[in-house]
C-alpha cells in the first residue's frame, strides 16, 4: 500500500468515527433505555370498523406512494439517460445550462406524478380529509412550484459554482454551504408561516405553566388556518432561538378535542424545544448531507463531474434513489424525537389518560392505521405508531407508580 492510499484510509476512518460519534451525541433521549412498551391489541382500542376503514385507507395510500415513486425514478433514468442531448443544443453557458436541465428534470417529474397527485387527492376527498378544489389543484400551486423551481436553480448553481472552481472536491464546500441554508429556513420558516395568536385564555394558561415546567422561557402559541384546505388536526415546533413558537392547526382547536388532550399536545410540541430538536434536524442534514454530496460526486465523474452541465439529469437521478434509499434511516431519526417528545409530554403533564385519548382519536380524525405493516412502517411512518404511543402512555403509567 502506498503512503497516500494509507494516509487516505486513515482519514476515512477519522470521518467515519467522527460521523458515529456525532450520530451517537444526536441519538442521546430522555426515554429511559430501560423503558419497556407493552404489546397491545389494537382491537381493544378501536372498533373493527375503525380497524376496516384505517385498513382499506392505507392500501390505496400505498400504491399511490409506489406509483408515484416508481414513476419518478423510471422518469428521471430516462432523462439521465438521454437528457444530455439538451445539453449539447443549448448556447448557454455550463451553468446557466446546467440549470436548464434541472429545470426540465423538475419538470418531467411534476408531469408524471400529476396523475398520482390527482388520484391522491381524490381519495382525500372521498374521506372528507381535503376541501382542495381539482381546479385548485392543478392551477393554483404555480407560486410554490415557482419557489422550488427558483431553489433547484439556486442549489445548482452553488453546486456547479464550487464544482467549476474545487474538481470533484466540490462537495467539501457544498455541503455546509446547504447545512446553512437549512439551518437559516430553520429560524425564518415561522416568519413565512401565515398565523394569528391563539385566542382561548384557558390553552394560553396552559401553556404558560408547561413552559416554566419543560424550562423553555416563553414561546409564543399561534394559530394556522387550514380549515378550508383540510381537516386533519396537526401541530409543529418551528423556529430556533427568537423565532421559536409553537403551531396549532386550527382544526386542531376546532371543539373534536378535549382540553387535557391539547395539553398534552402543546406539552409535546413545547418537549421538541426543550429537548433542541429543530438544532439536532440539522445536525442530522449535516450527517446525510456531506455523504450525499461525496456520492454524487462520485457518480457524476463519468459525465466530467458536477462542474459540466452534462452531469445534471444524472445528479437528479442519484439524488432521488438516495432519498429514497435514505427514507428508512430518516424516519427512525424523526420516530425517534417524536417518542421522546411523546415521553416528555407525560413527564410533564402526568396525564397518560388523556395521551391515551388522543392518540385513540387520532384514528378516525386521521385514518392512520394504528398498527401498519412492517414496510409501511419503514418507508411511510415518520411517528411512532399509535398502538407504540399507547404503549408509552401505559408504560409511563406503569412506571410512575413504582
Amino acid at each position: 500500500m502506498t503512503p497516500r492510499l494509507a494516509a487516505r484510509g486513515v482519514l476515512l476512518v477519522a470521518l467515519a468515527a467522527v460521523w458515529a460519534l456525532s450520530a451517537y451525541l444526536l441519538w442521546q433521549t430522555k426515554v429511559p433505555s430501560s423503558l419497556h412498551l407493552p404489546h397491545l391489541d389494537p382491537r381493544t382500542y378501536f372498533t373493527a370498523a375503525q380497524l376496516r376503514a384505517t385498513a382499506s385507507f392505507s392500501r390505496v395510500n400505498d400504491l399511490i406512494f409506489w406509483g408515484t415513486t416508481l414513476a419518478q425514478i423510471a422518469a428521471l433514468a430516462v432523462y439521465a439517460r438521454w437528457g444530455i442531448r439538451w445539453a449539447r443544443e443549448s448556447a448557454a453557458g455550463p451553468i446557466g445550462t446546467g440549470m436548464l436541465l434541472g429545470m426540465l428534470g423538475f419538470a418531467l417529474v411534476w408531469a408524471v406524478e400529476l396523475p398520482f397527485g390527482v388520484l391522491d387527492l381524490w381519495w382525500q376527498k372521498r374521506h372528507h380529509l381535503s376541501s382542495v378544489g381539482y381546479v385548485s389543484y392543478l392551477f393554483g400551486g404555480w407560486f410554490s412550484l415557482g419557489g422550488q423551481f427558483v431553489f433547484l436553480c439556486f442549489a445548482l448553481a452553488i453546486v456547479m459554482g464550487f464544482a467549476r472552481k474545487l474538481g470533484e472536491r466540490w462537495w467539501i464546500a457544498a455541503a455546509p454551504a446547504f447545512v446553512g441554508l437549512v439551518l437559516l429556513f430553520a429560524f425564518i420558516s415561522p416568519y413565512l408561516t401565515p398565523t394569528h395568536r391563539l385566542h382561548n385564555a384557558a390553552l394560553r394558561a396552559v401553556a404558560t405553566r408547561l413552559e416554566a415546567e419543560e424550562h423553555v422561557g416563553h414561546v409564543p402559541i399561534d394559530v394556522e388556518t387550514v380549515r378550508d384546505v383540510t381537516s386533519l388536526p396537526n401541530a409543529e415546533a418551528m423556529g430556533i432561538g427568537p423565532s421559536r413558537r409553537v403551531v396549532l392547526w386550527d382544526t386542531l382547536v376546532d371543539g373534536r378535542f378535549s382540553r387535557p388532550e391539547l395539553t398534552i399536545v402543546i406539552a409535546h410540541e413545547l418537549g421538541h424545544l426543550a429537548r433542541n430538536h429543530i438544532w439536532k434536524a440539522v445536525g442530522w442534514y449535516a450527517l446525510f448531507a456531506f455523504p450525499g454530496a461525496f456520492l454524487i460526486a462520485r457518480a457524476t465523474r463519468r459525465r466530467g463531474g458536477m462542474g459540466q452541465a452534462e452531469a445534471v439529469p444524472l445528479a437528479l437521478l442519484v439524488f432521488v434513489v438516495l432519498g429514497l434509499l435514505a427514507l428508512p434511516l430518516e424516519n427512525a431519526i424523526s420516530r425517534h424525537r417524536e417518542a421522546e417528545a411523546d415521553w416528555m409530554a407525560l413527564r410533564t403533564t402526568h396525564d397518560p389518560a388523556a395521551a391515551t385519548a388522543l392518540f385513540r382519536r387520532f384514528v378516525p380524525a386521521t385514518l392512520d392505521e394504528p398498527s401498519p405493516s412492517t414496510i409501511d412502517y419503514l418507508l411511510l411512518e415518520n411517528h411512532p405508531t399509535i398502538m407504540q404511543r399507547i404503549a408509552m402512555a401505559q408504560a409511563w403509567r406503569q412506571s410512575a407508580k413504582k
